[in-house]
C-alpha cells in the first residue's frame, strides 16, 4: 500500500463521511453534484445527523403530531369557553385590554323564563356576558356585551340593535349566554339589626375559637370519598347537576352542598343551579369549588341536558323542572327529586310534575307515606317506587365529635378529638357565661311558626316559674318551728345540735340547687328563612317577661355549629304541623351526646326513642306543659340526660353516618343514571 504524502505547506485532516469514504476537511468534495453543504456536513459529523434524517424520512408522522396537538388545543379552548363562565371576560382580552368590538351595556333581566328567570337588580349586576352569533352568508360576526352600570349611551345603542334584529333572531339561530353577577347576600335582616339592643344577649359565632382550640379547620379538609365504595365506582367521571332552591343555612341547601362535595371528591363533575340567591352559602360553595351555573334559564337547561343525572333538592324546584321538561321532553328520565318538605302546600305546588320525573326520594318513612297518600287522593301515578334516603352526620361534625371518620389522622385520632372537644366545650361555655352546673338547652333552625320557637319560650317560662315555686316551698318547709311541752324539753336537748346540723345541710343543698340555672340558646338569627313578624312576636313576649329574657341567649346563623353542639347539654326540636320531615339537627345533636326533647310526630318520632335517647311531647300549646316538665326532669337528673346522650350517639354511629346515607343513594344512581 502506498503511503499518502501530505504537502508540507498545508496539513489536511482526513475524516470519514457517512458513506465510508475518506474526504479531506478543507478540500473539495469528490461528489460534484452532492446536495450536502459544508454546514450540513458539519452537523452530520457532530452527531445530529441521525435525528435529522429521521425527521426527514418521517415527515408525515411529524405533521400528524402537529395537527393532533393543534386540534386538542382547539377543543380545550372551546371547552373552556363553553363551560367556564367565570373566565369568559379573560378570553375577550388581548394584552389586558378589551377588544374594540366589545360593547359595554347594562344588564337586563332575561325575559320569557317565567318564575325561573334571572332575578338580578341593577345594583347586583357586576358582569353580564352575552354572546351573539349573527350568521351571514360570507362572514360570521360575534359581538360580546359586558354589563356596566350607568352607561346610558351603550344602553341606547344596544336597544337599537335589538330592535333591528328582533325579527330575524329565530332564523339566524343565535346563542345567548348570560352570566349573572355573583352576589353574596348577607344573612342579616335590615328590619331586625343583629345587635344586643334588639335581641338582648347575642353571642357567637365561635368559628375562630373552634379553630384555635381544635387546631384544625374545615378549610383544610381534603377529599372524603371512600375509594372502595360502590358510590365512588358509579359516580366516577360522571356529570351531575344539583338543583338548589335557595342558599340559606338550612337543612336542604346544606345537604345538597355536602352531596356536591362528596361527588366532587369521588371524581364526578358537578354543576349547581341555584334558583334563589338569598342566603349565605355562596361563599361556602366557592370555598368547596362547587361550580354554580350563573343562568337559571337557557344555559342551565343546556348544562342539564349533558348531565348523567339531575338531582333536585326541594319541592320548590317545581317551576324549573316543569320548564326544563318543556324545553327537553325526555328530560324527566334523568331527574331524581329529593324532596325534603312534608307540608301539603309543597305537595300542591309539586303535583303537576310528580308523575313525569324518574324517581322521588324521601327522607323518612312518615314523609313517604304522607306523600303517597296525597298522590292517591289526587290520582297521581308515579313512574317508580320512591326510595328513602335519610340524611347523615357529615364528616366534619363527626370528626370533631370524636366519631371515627375519613378525616382522622394518626395525630388527630378519635380519642384525641374527644379531648379537644371537652376543651372546646369549656371555652365556649365560658364565653356564654355558663358554669359547670348550668344546663344549656339549644335549638338551631330557621325561626318560623313551623319550628315552634315561641311555644318553646312559653314552655321555658312555665318551667322557670314552676321551679321557682318549688324552691320557695322547699325553703319554707326547711325550718319548722314546733311547739314543745316543758316536760319534753330535756329529751330534745341532746339532739339539738344534730337537728341544727341537719337544718343547715338542707339549706346549703337548697342554695346549691338555686345556683343551677336553665339557659336557652336560640338560632339562627339573621337567616333569610326567618319570618320577621314571628321573630318580633318572640321579642315582644320576652319584653313582657323580663326575668325570662335573662335566661335566653341568641346566636347568628352559621355553618360552624360544632362549638355550639359541644357546649350544649340538651337539644330541643319543637316542630309543629305534621312534625319535622326528618331532623338533620336531631342526629347531629345525638352525635354529640345530647339528650333530645322533641315533638311526638314526623321524623323526630322515628329517630328519638322516648326515655331511651330523649323525651317526646305533644304538639301545640297543649304540649307546653309536658315540654316544661321534660326540661325540669333533665335539669334535675344529670345522670339521665347523660345516659340518653350515650344511647343517642350509639344509634347515630349505627344508622346515620355518611356511609349509611350513600349506601342507600347507590339504589337511586343505579335506577336513574344513564348507563
Amino acid at each position: 500500500m502506498e503511503e499518502v504524502r501530505l504537502s508540507p505547506l498545508r496539513q489536511i485532516s482526513v475524516k470519514s463521511s457517512l458513506s465510508g469514504r475518506s474526504t479531506p476537511r478543507g478540500g473539495g468534495s469528490p461528489r460534484v453534484h452532492s446536495g450536502r453543504t459544508p454546514r450540513r456536513e458539519a452537523r452530520a459529523v457532530g452527531g445530529g445527523g441521525g435525528a435529522s434524517q429521521w425527521f426527514r424520512s418521517s415527515r408525515l408522522v411529524y405533521w400528524l403530531l402537529l395537527i393532533t396537538l393543534w386540534t386538542y388545543l382547539g377543543f380545550y379552548v372551546q371547552s373552556r369557553w363553553a363551560h367556564d363562565n367565570e373566565n369568559k371576560v379573560e378570553f375577550l382580552r388581548f394584552g389586558g385590554k378589551l377588544r374594540k368590538d366589545v360593547v359595554v351595556v347594562p344588564s337586563e333581566k332575561s325575559k320569557g323564563l317565567g318564575s325561573v328567570a334571572n332575578e338580578t337588580s341593577s345594583s347586583d349586576a357586576l358582569v353580564s356576558v352575552a354572546v351573539k352569533d349573527d350568521g351571514g352568508v360570507n362572514n360570521k360576526r360575534r359581538d360580546v356585551s359586558l354589563s356596566k352600570k350607568d352607561d346610558v349611551a351603550s344602553r341606547r345603542s344596544l336597544s337599537s340593535r335589538r330592535k333591528t334584529r328582533r325579527a330575524s333572531r329565530s332564523s339566524r339561530g343565535k346563542q345567548k349566554v348570560v352570566v349573572e353577577s355573583k352576589v353574596l347576600e348577607a344573612e342579616q335582616d335590615p328590619q331586625l339589626p343583629m345587635t344586643n339592643a334588639t335581641y338582648g344577649n347575642l353571642l357567637g359565632p365561635f368559628g375562630s375559637l373552634e379553630d384555635k382550640v381544635l387546631e384544625w379547620s374545615p378549610h383544610r379538609r381534603s377529599g372524603t370519598c371512600d375509594r372502595k365504595s360502590d358510590f365512588k365506582r358509579l359516580v366516577w367521571s360522571r356529570r351531575f347537576v344539583l338543583l338548589f332552591h335557595e342558599l340559606s343555612m338550612t337543612g336542604a341547601p346544606i345537604s345538597m352542598m355536602e352531596l356536591a362535595s362528596e361527588l366532587l371528591s369521588c371524581g364526578a363533575t358537578v354543576s349547581a343551579v341555584v334558583l334563589s340567591r338569598r342566603g349565605g352559602l355562596m361563599q361556602e360553595l366557592t370555598r368547596r369549588r362547587i361550580k354554580v351555573v350563573e343562568d337559571k334559564g337557557e344555559l342551565s337547561f343546556k348544562t342539564a341536558m349533558k348531565a348523567d343525572l339531575i338531582i333536585a333538592g326541594s319541592a320548590v324546584c317545581t317551576s324549573w323542572i316543569d320548564q326544563y321538561m318543556n324545553h327537553h321532553p325526555a328530560g324527566g328520565s334523568q331527574i331524581a327529586w329529593w324532596i325534603m318538605e312534608n307540608r301539603r302546600e309543597y305537595f300542591d305546588r309539586a303535583k303537576p310534575v310528580l308523575d313525569r320525573v324518574k324517581m322521588l326520594v324521601f327522607l323518612s318513612e312518615s314523609q313517604s307515606k304522607q306523600w303517597l297518600t296525597w298522590c292517591e287522593e289526587e290520582h297521581i301515578r308515579l313512574r317508580s317506587q320512591p326510595v328513602i334516603v335519610p340524611l347523615s352526620v357529615n364528616d366534619e361534625l363527626a370528626f370533631v365529635a370524636g366519631i371515627p371518620s375519613s378525616l382522622n389522622t394518626p395525630t388527630l385520632s378519635p380519642e384525641k378529638m374527644r379531648e379537644k372537644r371537652q376543651t372546646l366545650r369549656e371555652s365556649v361555655r365560658t364565653e356564654l357565661g355558663l358554669t359547670d352546673a348550668d344546663m344549656l338547652v339549644m335549638s338551631l333552625s330557621s325561626i318560623n311558626p313551623g319550628k315552634g320557637q315561641l311555644l318553646l319560650l312559653e314552655s321555658v317560662a312555665l318551667a322557670l316559674a314552676e321551679r321557682e315555686q318549688e324552691a320557695q316551698r322547699n325553703h319554707k318547709g326547711t325550718v319548722r318551728k314546733e311547739k314543745v311541752k316543758p316536760s319534753k324539753k330535756h329529751r330534745l336537748r341532746g339532739s339539738s345540735r344534730q337537728m341544727q346540723s341537719t337544718t343547715s345541710l338542707t339549706l346549703d343543698n337548697d342554695v346549691g340547687r338555686q345556683k343551677q340555672e336553665l339557659k336557652l340558646l336560640l338560632g339562627s338569627v339573621g337567616s333569610k328563612s326567618n319570618k320577621v313578624e314571628y321573630v318580633k312576636e318572640m321579642l315582644s313576649f320576652l319584653s313582657s317577661n323580663g326575668n325570662l329574657s335573662k335566661s335566653i341567649i341568641w346566636t347568628p346563623a352559621t355553618t360552624r355549629v360544632a362549638s355550639l353542639y359541644s357546649a350544649a347539654d340538651v337539644y330541643v326540636t319543637n316542630s309543629q304541623g305534621v312534625g319535622e320531615t326528618f331532623g338533620r339537627v336531631t342526629i347531629e345533636a345525638m352525635a354529640y351526646g345530647l339528650a333530645v326533647v322533641g315533638t311526638d310526630a314526623g321524623g323526630t318520632k322515628e329517630i328519638v326513642e322516648h326515655n331511651v335517647t330523649g323525651l317526646l311531647h305533644p304538639m301545640g300549646r297543649l304540649g307546653n306543659k309536658d315540654l316544661a316538665h321534660n326540661l325540669l326532669f333533665l335539669l334535675g337528673n344529670k345522670e339521665a340526660r347523660l345516659r340518653m346522650g350515650i344511647e343517642g350517639r350509639r344509634k347515630v354511629e349505627k344508622m346515620f353516618m355518611k356511609q349509611h346515607m350513600y349506601k342507600r343513594f347507590v339504589d337511586v344512581l343505579v335506577k336513574c343514571m344513564r348507563p
